[in-house]
């Protein structure tokens, strides 16, 4: 995961102006929050996490069927 040095804020900072993280998931998607000048928490636009986390079942055998053709010979030796 590629970090925006820009969405960076410390605990402190972001404890004390919590709108100023919310401007920032506004603005660029996500907002990292450092704890000891160490990214810990990262705050992201709830609609984008539906968005990103959902695969389509479309999806999901498509893959299954490239994993199958990739693994074709594996696959026939434990199904004896």
């Amino acid at each position: 995961m590629k970090i925006d040095t820009n969405t960076m804020v410390s605990i402190t900072e972001a404890n004390q102006n919590f709108s100023k993280v919310a401007r920032l998931v506004d603005e660029h998607g996500t907002a990292v929050i450092l704890k000891n000048n160490v990214p810990r928490y990262l705050v992201i636009d709830f609609s984008k996490v539906e968005r990103d986390s959902v695969a389509s079942d479309n999806d999901i055998m498509n893959l299954s069927k490239r994993l199958i053709e990739q693994n074709r010979e594996a696959y026939e030796v434990l199904a004896k």
